[in-house]
């Protein structure tokens, strides 16, 4: 079949942890064709640099989110240019926009939150119901004017192509001012400002960019039209094209969410620096595309239960919820021996340092485990990671750890050294990760938000015991194969630390446990394997498409028609049909059902050489003129089928 990736930020142009998987998931399913289509931040993103990709990728259409090029010719994937916009186009614009702004910039009645709400785990500023502007604020109407309005801004784009200039607008500014200023406005957007409007206008308009795209079949080129099924790799802006191409050719729509989006936008907004109304209308915005995206997906796969459950808190459907691991390459770390019975004491940390991780905790923690085990020793193996903060804290553990633990020395002739190292990936010590797990008695994971544990699954593919923090999905991963404390408790940490220290035996068991749990759900072939199932599971169940559809050089698409529309022709049949399917030979006479007399009776002679209700004519239903009895009832072969027996 014909797949559609929808993806944002990552495969096929920036690397990433999103372009590995995505890599791995393309070139594992090579029996089906792909189509990629890529959003990007960049401005420019076909200056970026494409890696080859496997010859079942057909083609690679990718846009820019950033603001429209002004003038010069249009480049691929940007928004096409129209007539400025007239009265009717701005009148549209007005209905669709007015109504899109007024589901998810004002409160129920009420003030009280609605079904469908979103409210675990985001800021204090985020909103407390996904929002709606219905009169009677009913948590259905306020979906349906969402998505009424969302359509009728991509059909506006679809015919005028001229959605952008209208998104950043006087009349949308006006617009999403009144919501503001009104009496059910979201309490957080009562302080608006012009600024804050133009603010909100401008990231809506971004938000918006992928209505506007050519990716709906224009012209000769197919794009989305042309698919069988859409998977968008996260949700937000990569999950539009999708619902769009639901909309208007009722494509199936699978999303896959690793990191639920949602939750990545309030993380992200609480700690910009944005006003407090511009934050909250945002994520108001936000929380409606989840929740539509939810309520159109044939099918939702989080990669664990931490986002399963905020995707449910979202409004979506239990029922087209299904928990799909992300596959992780197993065979580097292969090499590596199982943790033998000694009496090694070091503790090794892996990952990018950043305040998430919660070092701090860890260097205290450690601090107890020198005073039960003065042999042991702690090597923090990662460089910074993408946090603007990264590397203040990485220097403030850098002090930390010289001030907890100054160089220790035999004598005052010769240089001490301290228990604690930080070291990175690449260097004489520890030229490769696998390296880094091998280093190790136990691997020690101190974050106090996390999401889906890379490095956990990594140190259980070395076959080593753990020590967690209960953080994001890190129960669901380590599964009883490992020790698991409360975060931000390094009392807790040490002790669970100096048991497995001091504990080789126990320490082999757990590693033992972990590396057959790790290799049995989290390896690459597991995840492809479960796409591959879904896939034709959701395309089994998808509406016919229009028949007769053909790719390139005319070949026929294998899903352009449903199986059983090959059937030539029914399994069964009943009356003089089958009487006379059976004379003419092509039907067994033990086949043929019992037919009461009173209907052989009525029934015409059959020639010998079948009749006209025989063959193909009878399989479509072509009808002969009614004969009627003397009391008005239909006879005959027609009138068994207008008396409903066929």
């Amino acid at each position: 079949m014909r797949i559609g990736l929808l993806t944002e930020g990552g495969y096929p142009y920036a690397p990433g942890e999103a372009h590995t998987w995505c890599d791995r998931l393309v070139r594992g399913l090579a029996g089906h064709d792909f189509e990629v289509y890529a959003l990007s931040a960049e401005p420019r993103p076909e200056a970026l640099h494409r890696p080859e990709l496997p010859r079942h990728v057909r083609t690679v259409h990718i846009a820019s989110l950033g603001s429209d090029a002004p003038g010069g010719r249009r480049r691929t994937g940007e928004p096409r240019r129209g007539r400025t916009p007239g009265r009717r186009e701005r009148r549209r614009f007005a209905e669709s926009f007015g109504a899109l702004v007024a589901a998810f910039a004002t409160v129920p009645a009420g003030g009280g939150p609605a079904g469908g709400a979103c409210q675990g785990g985001a800021p204090a500023d985020a909103p407390s119901a996904v929002p709606c502007g219905a009169p009677e604020h009913s948590p259905t109407s306020k979906a349906d004017r969402f998505a009424s309005g969302l359509y009728g801004l991509a059909e506006l784009a679809r015919e005028h192509r001229g959605l952008p200039a209208l998104l950043r607008s006087e009349d949308a500014v006006r617009l999403l001012e009144a919501a503001c200023h009104g009496p059910h406005a979201l309490p957080a957007a009562h302080g608006a400002q012009v600024g804050d409007l133009l603010a909100v206008t401008a990231g809506l308009a971004r938000a918006l960019r992928p209505l506007s795209l050519d990716w709906y079949g224009d012209g000769a080129a197919p794009g989305l039209a042309g698919v069988d099924l859409c998977h968008a790799t996260s949700g937000g802006a990569a999950a539009l094209p999708g619902l769009l191409a639901r909309h208007y050719f009722g494509t199936p729509l699978l999303v896959t969410e690793y990191g639920v989006r949602l939750r990545e936008h309030y993380l992200a907004r609480a700690a910009s620096p944005l006003r407090a109304p511009v934050r909250a209308l945002l994520a108001a915005f936000q929380g409606a595309l989840a929740a539509e995206t939810y309520a159109q997906a044939a099918l939702i796969t989080p990669g664990n239960t931490h986002a399963r459950r905020w995707q449910e808190r979202c409004g979506a459907d239990r029922a087209r919820l299904r928990t799909v691991y992300p596959g992780m390459d197993a065979a580097p770390f292969a090499s590596v021996a199982d943790a033998a019975a000694d009496d090694s004491k070091t503790l090794v940390w892996v990952g990018s340092i950043e305040p998430a991780k919660d070092l701090i905790a860890l260097l205290h923690a450690f601090a107890e485990v020198r005073r039960a085990e003065p042999a042991a020793t702690l090597r923090i193996i990662g460089g910074p990671g993408r946090d603007p903060q990264a590397p203040g804290y990485l220097a403030h553990c850098r002090a930390l750890a010289a001030q907890l633990f100054p160089d220790e020395a035999a004598d005052v002739r010769t240089v001490g050294e301290s228990p604690v190292s930080f070291e990175e990936i690449g260097g004489p010590e520890v030229p490769a990760l696998e390296d880094a797990y091998a280093s190790g008695a136990v691997v020690v994971l101190s974050s106090v938000i996390e999401g889906f544990p890379r490095s956990l699954v990594e140190a259980m593919f070395c076959g080593r015991a753990t020590v967690s923090t209960d953080a994001g999905a890190v129960c669901e991963v380590i599964g009883g194969t490992g020790l698991v404390v409360p975060p931000r408790n390094p009392r807790a940490l040490a002790e669970a630390c100096t048991a497995l220290l001091g504990d080789p035996d126990r320490r082999a068991r757990l590693g033992a446990a972990a590396r057959a749990r790790a290799l049995e759900l989290f390896t690459v072939e597991q995840n492809v394997a479960a796409f591959r199932g879904i896939y034709l599971e959701l395309i089994s169940h998808a509406p016919a498409r229009p028949a007769g559809r053909r790719g390139r050089g005319g070949v026929p698409q294998p899903f352009a028609r449903p199986a059983e529309s090959h059937v030539p022709g029914r399994w069964a049949a009943t009356g003089a049909a089958a009487r006379a399917a059976a004379s003419a030979g092509r039907t067994p006479s033990w086949a043929v059902p019992a037919v009461p007399a009173q209907e052989r009776s009525a029934d015409p002679p059959v020639p010998a050489g079948g009749c006209a209700e025989s063959g193909a004519a009878a399989v479509r239903g072509v009808r002969r003129p009614v004969r009627r009895g003397g009391a008005g009832e239909p006879t005959g072969v027609t009138g068994a089928k207008e008396a409903g027996q066929w």
